[in-house]
């Protein structure tokens, strides 16, 4: 029973400490923009993009990434705040980032969190 108390721990722990999940305001991602000249990755479809994105946003939609299309994303030390609709595509955008080496990612969530 404790080996399974501290497995649990170990795993809440790893969990808490991901950065993957973690959501920054609009407030913040306006100062690394500002501050750290951080790149806006927008994953949501090139369709939504053009209804609506932030400006200065650089359009990689999700399944690019799914398939290891990089092209526009290749500076691994740069900061990016990444944004979708919602914050699952996001979410799973800087997983896969995060796998690739990329270091310096922030997670918006969704595009209406830039403006509150």
């Amino acid at each position: 029973m404790k080996k399974l108390v501290v497995i649990l721990f170990l795993l809440i722990s790893l969990v808490a400490c991901s950065t993957s999940s973690d959501f920054i305001s609009g407030s913040e991602a306006k100062k690394l923009v500002e501050d750290q000249k951080a790149i806006i990755l927008d994953v949501r479809t090139a369709s939504e993009y053009n209804d609506n994105h932030i400006e200065n946003a650089i359009n990689v939609p999700l399944a690019d990434l799914q398939a290891n299309d990089f092209s526009l994303v290749k500076d691994k030390e740069a900061t990016y705040i990444v944004y979708c609709r919602s914050g699952n595509r996001s979410t799973s955008a800087i997983k896969i980032l995060e796998n690739e080496g990329y270091s310096n990612l922030y997670n918006l969530g969704g595009i209406d969190n830039y403006n509150k």
